[in-house]
């Protein structure tokens, strides 16, 4: 069977593919430009609604979301890269109209409301209309996954419903996105390069202009007014004061916020790697804006845009996030080894690698009591305590709980009362057991992504393959590898895009180029 866009199998290799080559059927410009004149209608717009109107802003953003997924279903998922990576800024620069820190939150809600709606619009339509089988395997095993999630998502609501809800949304939105992702691919023509080379093209204007003008930055976004309502409520949580205690590190100044060693170590510091000032980005997370750089570095490079994809790794780099260095890094590594030694060969040796490298930080980091790893293993024991669960919202980062954490008792106990800092200790404290059900689906997805890309060696089937793998590694030691849009959310996003692509080409559908120019 001839894959999707293998129409050239060398240059598809290369990264220069009929997916990423030049195509006279590309998108019109009228429609890109439209695209984005939504998409950033959308964004803009919530937080200044919100503040009006709670009601007002639900009511907009969930018809503009309901009017994108029924007239322009194909650009659903690029709309949803949109929102997710700069909702952020624009919340930042209302914030001055903003009294209570908490509100903070709500207004970073809304990306995940319009990617929800637009999921629910087109999953409903999918239901009502005749699916292949591939496509139907693949719903009813991602809804699954959601089901098991939506049961703990019950059983934890009686106990924390807002940590719950909160849980809920970052657990569910990767399941979300792929499902979008799929549907739009397998149902519509469409091509997604161009908007998604855009995207990128912004992110990393912004990042050049926040790393060479901080000033300048931080008046265009607004973002001392946003910094003073992250100031009180930090400071009421008394996450400074921890930090302050157990790093020794003082806030002084807005800038010292973003002073860290290089890769959050001092180990750097004899080769000239020493303090720097980190890169927050458009959606203000160092983390989820270093996975972001990092994914739109690996797509670049995979579509023969070297020097952009280069410009956005030195970004990456910048953010100080090792976790997201460690995915391009891997995924260029598997792509050279499937050049070198095939592509069998090259996933047996990841598997290998990516068990001794979480075998490794885990041993290390229990004799240095690294928050990660002690949060790890207080998931680990919140399973072995009740293997099957106590419902989402049950320990975590983003729990009223997280701030009373004695991390010094921790590191001498060798594990956290919970867990924190793991998006897989969180998983397996909250959801026991049934936590192999999500994060078994996203091995799996990376496995169909894998038998594509050793039968076409299209860089970006490798991509979406190892870079969830990694990730999903990445999870044991970060909460936001799982739960940050820009991490995981994207990978499987573009697996959507690639496996729906592939299954619209199996019906001998015209235009399954998904990502053609």
């Amino acid at each position: 069977m001839r894959l999707a866009g293998t129409s050239a199998l060398g240059d598809a290799r290369s990264g220069t593919g009929s997916w990423s080559a030049a195509d006279p059927s590309g998108e019109p410009p009228a429609r890109i430009l439209l695209t984005f004149a939504v998409a950033l209608g959308a964004t803009a717009f919530s937080p200044l609604l919100h503040i009006a109107s709670p009601v007002l802003a639900i009511a907009v953003e969930t018809l503009i979301a309901v009017a994108i997924a029924l007239l322009m279903p194909a650009q659903g998922p690029v709309i949803a890269i949109f929102v997710l990576v700069f909702q952020n800024v624009f919340v930042s620069l209302y914030s001055s109209l903003l009294t209570d820190p908490s509100e903070l939150e709500i207004l970073k809600g809304y990306n995940f409301l319009i990617c929800a709606v637009m999921w629910l619009v087109a999953f409903v339509q999918s239901i009502l209309s005749r699916r292949s089988p591939g496509l139907n395997r693949m719903l009813l095993a991602s809804t699954a996954v959601l089901a098991v999630m939506g049961i703990y998502f019950v059983i934890g609501l009686g106990r924390e419903p807002k940590a719950s809800a909160i849980y809920l949304r970052n657990i569910g939105l990767p399941l979300l996105l792929f499902q979008l992702a799929l549907l739009a691919a397998a149902n519509h023509r469409i091509r997604v390069t161009p908007y998604i080379v855009i995207i990128a093209v912004m992110v990393l204007i912004c990042g050049a202009v926040e790393f060479l003008f901080r000033d300048t930055w931080l008046a265009l976004t607004n973002g001392h007014a946003y910094w003073r309502l992250e100031e009180i409520k930090a400071a009421k949580s008394g996450v400074w004061e921890r930090e302050m205690r157990t790093t020794g590190k003082v806030i002084v100044g807005i800038k010292d916020l973003f002073v860290i060693d290089f890769f959050n170590t001092s180990l750097l510091s004899g080769f000239g790697l020493g303090q720097m000032l980190r890169l927050y980005g458009p959606n203000i997370s160092p983390v989820s804006f270093a996975y972001g750089v990092g994914f739109f570095s690996l797509f670049l490079f995979a579509i023969g845009r070297a020097g952009l994809g280069a410009l956005a790794f030195v970004l990456m780099l910048l953010c100080g996030v090792k976790g997201a260095a460690i995915m391009v890094l891997f995924v260029g590594a598997a792509w050279i080894g499937t050049i070198l030694i095939g592509p069998v060969l090259v996933l047996l040796g990841a598997i290998v690698v990516l068990a001794v490298y979480a075998v490794l930080v885990i041993h290390s980091g229990l004799k240095i009591g690294d928050y990660h790893v002690i949060g790890l293993m207080g998931g680990w024991n919140g399973f072995l305590a009740a293997p099957l669960g106590r419902g989402l919202g049950s320990g975590g980062n983003l729990t009223e709980g997280f701030s009373g954490i004695n991390w010094q008792a921790a590191q001498q106990a060798g594990a956290v009362e919970g867990a924190a800092e793991s998006s897989v200790g969180v998983l397996l404290y909250q959801m026991g057991v049934a936590a192999l059900v999500p994060l078994g689906f996203y091995a799996v997805v990376a496995w169909w992504c894998w038998r594509l890309y050793a039968r076409s060696g299209i860089l970006l089937l490798g991509m979406a393959a190892f870079g969830i793998l990694v990730v999903l590694t990445n999870g044991l030691f970060q909460e936001e590898a799982l739960f940050a849009p820009p991490a995981m959310g994207f990978m499987m996003l573009l697996a959507g895009l690639l496996l729906g692509s592939q299954i619209r080409h199996d019906q001998h559908l015209p235009g399954s180029g998904v990502l053609r120019k």
